[in-house]
């Protein structure tokens, strides 16, 4: 294991989400020349390195804890216990978390436990349910209370924070470090990878992703009637899925999407294709808070499949519309904004930039460039 000084700075990521939103901060922590070290827990394992690859890291270490079926007990309690031997090895002066993970709250809690000073990089985010999202709704409020730097992605979550008594002048409002992946992203677009042969030039796409444990089940099975639904309305309208990995979440997809000609189900793609996918549908379906937050940046509507949303932005002052998991909502809405062009260009009308203009990182990184060189916060 590679020990670096004590003056680093400890990046640690486990999902792939996190490893996009943390990439921007790494890559400008190597631009400064600041010593840091990269450490993932593994709790994705293809998909936590896919990432990475698109933004050139290579984690200094991956403890790669995940094994199939795993419990949020060995979740938490692997990465509590390997976070923190690493920890113990290379003695950085920083650790920097992301998010809502359980890698998230189990490794700042490895850094509380040797008062390792802990920076939360999107603070704040709060839906006010603790079991919606379950459990990133509690990883999220936890964390806060150890951290001590809190880079708020929004005013709405630096208020949010000071609600909750965190001391003002350790927040920072940065934007979201997602924009700034994006934006990186976006400039090198161009047409995916995986095959996209049966989408016809031109045509309609909806795009689905669903991943949340409480869309799990019966939840799933109704927005799935509720995607045939669209498809018979709109007969020139194509649907692409990105399955996640679980099982018993693609057995559903294939039970009743899979042999339908207008659907194209893939496996999770590589970023930069997820980009391009993105920018080219129509209309997004989702119950993940970082395309709450991309859909917003690109200008494209977004229909939520959740009851509650952290991120309330992005129905304000954003492309979202909160349409919980009940098909008949699904299809109003679905079928509103891809049939009326004047509803459509009401919700992108109000779209502003609430996640920030891709500035993010670079703000994290002159907050903690200065922590470093004089003590000071």
């Amino acid at each position: 294991m590679e020990v670096v000084a004590m003056s680093s700075i400890c990046c640690i990521i486990g999902t792939r989400p996190e490893a996009i939103k943390m990439a921007p901060v790494i890559m400008k922590l190597k631009e400064r020349d600041m010593p840091y070290y990269v450490l993932a827990t593994g709790q994705h394992t293809d998909l936590l390195t896919q990432a990475l690859k698109v933004f050139n890291i290579v984690p200094n270490c991956n403890l790669s804890i995940m094994k199939e079926k795993q419990s949020l007990d060995y979740i938490t309690s692997s990465v509590l216990t390997k976070v923190g031997e690493v920890l113990d090895d290379i003695r950085p002066e920083v650790v920097l978390v992301h998010g809502d993970t359980t890698t998230t709250f189990a490794s700042a809690l490895a850094a509380f436990y040797r008062k390792v000073k802990i920076g939360h990089v999107e603070a704040g985010l709060r839906s006010g349910n603790m079991y919606l999202p379950f459990p990133e709704e509690a990883n999220r409020v936890m964390t806060d209370k150890l951290s001590t730097f809190w880079f708020a992605p929004t005013k709405l979550a630096r208020e949010n924070l000071i609600n909750d008594g965190c001391d003002p002048s350790r927040i920072w409002v940065t934007g979201n470090t997602v924009v700034d992946a994006l934006m990186a992203v976006k400039k090198a677009a161009r047409p995916p990878k995986f095959s996209l042969d049966k989408l016809p030039t031109g045509a309609p796409m909806l795009l689905a992703t669903v991943h949340r444990r409480e869309s799990w089940g019966e939840p799933l099975e109704a927005i799935c009637k509720a995607l045939t639904k669209i498809l018979d309305d709109l007969p020139e309208l194509y649907v692409v899925v990105p399955m996640h990995k679980n099982p018993l979440v693609r057995e559903i997809w294939q039970k009743y999407l899979g042999c339908h000609s207008r659907v194209i189900l893939c496996d999770a793609m590589e970023y930069d294709d997820f980009v391009w996918t993105m920018d080219r549908s129509s209309l997004i379906l989702t119950d993940s808070g970082g395309i709450q937050e991309e859909a917003t940046t690109l200008k494209k509507p977004v229909i939520i499949l959740r009851d509650v949303t952290e991120r309330p932005e992005a129905v304000s002052s954003g492309t979202a519309v909160l349409a919980g998991r009940e098909p008949s909502k699904i299809i109003e809405l679905s079928l509103k904004i891809l049939r009326d062009d004047k509803f459509k260009a009401s919700i992108l009308a109000k779209a502003g930039f609430p996640f920030g203009e891709g500035r993010a990182a670079e703000i994290i990184v002159d907050v903690l460039s200065n922590y470093i060189k004089t003590g000071k916060y």
